[in-house]
Parts: structure tokens; C-alpha cells; sequence
């Protein structure tokens, strides 16, 4: 493992090395990560240490325990998968919802960020791939006046959601047929077909399901 640059902040970057050894696999699903050996390694106090392990129990990377060390968290195929129908029913609300009005910004966003996917992808940096897959559905709500729908799509997008795509270690196989199912999904918003973007959100949803299984299996 990296240690830390004295010259930047401490606690973020003790975020970001911990993460990055959660995401590279360097650190795997249940491990326990004891505060002592964990802060020899990358050369740092346990308070910053402390703090970057709260932040990633946040992300739903790590899971803290009370008189234990913290320890890596761990994929689960039956929360997943219950996960991602929650998130197909809402999705598909908001995509029927917003298609016949989505603004002319929004387009111009989205087309960026799917550029900006594949660009992730020839590069293989999957977790900027992460980032940019959860921020397309978000966008996805822009347009939606109904704040409390945002919210809870911005909820299933994030903390438990990212953890287990990156735990599932599935995106080095998925993440170029993700950004297809992608576009298919902004060319029928852009066309303003409600009938095909809510399929192709269906169809999005259940591949990435499909996915997860496989991997796992």
C-alpha cells in the first residue's frame, strides 16, 4: 500500500489510499483492517485513520464494530438484487415522468458524462466509471420537480449501491455493456419515446442483475 504525501491533507488522503486498496482488491470482502497495522502501512496517526474509516462506513465499504477492528464489508446476491428492484420501480417512474419534458441542458449533460464513461472505460478506470454511472441516473432526475423522488433515487445510486458493484467485482467485465445500455436509454429520452426509454431502463436494470449473477455464481 501507498503512504501518504505529508504535503496534502492527511485525512483525505488516508480516505482515498483505504478506499483504493478496498476497490483494487488489495484489501478483500470481510478482512479486518486493525487500526495499528493499518496506520504502520500507510504512515499515518489513527485519528485521520479513524475519521477515513468512518467516511468509508459511510460509502458502505467498511463496517465498524464496536470492541473490534473494522472490516472490510461484504457482498450479499440477495441485498443486491433487492436493491435493484427497489431502484427499477423508481427509476422507471422518473424516466416516464421525464422524458416527454427534459430540458435541452439535461440532453448536453448526459451526452457528456456518457463521452466521458467510455473515456473511463478505454482507460480502465473503473471507479471514475463508478462515479459516472451514478451521476447519469441522477441526472436522469433533473427535470423531475418531485424532490422527494430525487432524493430517494440519489439514495439507491449511493452508499450501498456503489459498495456492492465495486465488492461484486463485476466491472471490468460489465462496464462496457453498462454505457451501451446507456445510450439506449438517452437516444429514447432524447426522442422524447417514452414507451422505449421506460423499456430501456427495464432492460438496464434486469442486465445489471443478470450480471451480478453470473459473476457471483
Amino acid at each position: 500500500m501507498r503512504r501518504v504525501n505529508k504535503m496534502m491533507s492527511i485525512s483525505d488522503q488516508t480516505y482515498d489510499l483505504l478506499r483504493q486498496s478496498i476497490v483494487s482488491g488489495e484489501f478483500s470482502a470481510n478482512e479486518e483492517l486493525p487500526e495499528e497495522r493499518i496506520s504502520k502501512q500507510i504512515g499515518v496517526s489513527r485519528t485521520p485513520l479513524r475519521e477515513a474509516l468512518r467516511r468509508l462506513a459511510a460509502d458502505g465499504l467498511v463496517v465498524l464494530q464496536k470492541g473490534k477492528p473494522a472490516r472490510v464489508a461484504t457482498f450479499t446476491m440477495e441485498g443486491a438484487l433487492h436493491l435493484m428492484e427497489v431502484r427499477t420501480l423508481l427509476e422507471t417512474h422518473n424516466l416516464r415522468t421525464i422524458t416527454p419534458i427534459r430540458s435541452q441542458a439535461t440532453m448536453e449533460q448526459l451526452r457528456e458524462n456518457v463521452r466521458n464513461q467510455k473515456k473511463a472505460i478505454t482507460e480502465e478506470d473503473y471507479e471514475e466509471f463508478v462515479e459516472l454511472d451514478r451521476d447519469f441516473h441522477l441526472l436522469l432526475t433533473e427535470d423531475n420537480e418531485n424532490k422527494k423522488l430525487r432524493d430517494l433515487i440519489l439514495q439507491m445510486n449511493s452508499g450501498d449501491y456503489r459498495a456492492f458493484i465495486i465488492l461484486s467485482n463485476t466491472l471490468s467485465q460489465s462496464a462496457e455493456a453498462a454505457c451501451e445500455e446507456h445510450e439506449a436509454i438517452l437516444e429514447a429520452v432524447e426522442e422524447k419515446d417514452v414507451e422505449r426509454a421506460s423499456a430501456a431502463i427495464n432492460l438496464h436494470m434486469n442486465k445489471v442483475s443478470t450480471r451480478i449473477t453470473q459473476y457471483q455464481s
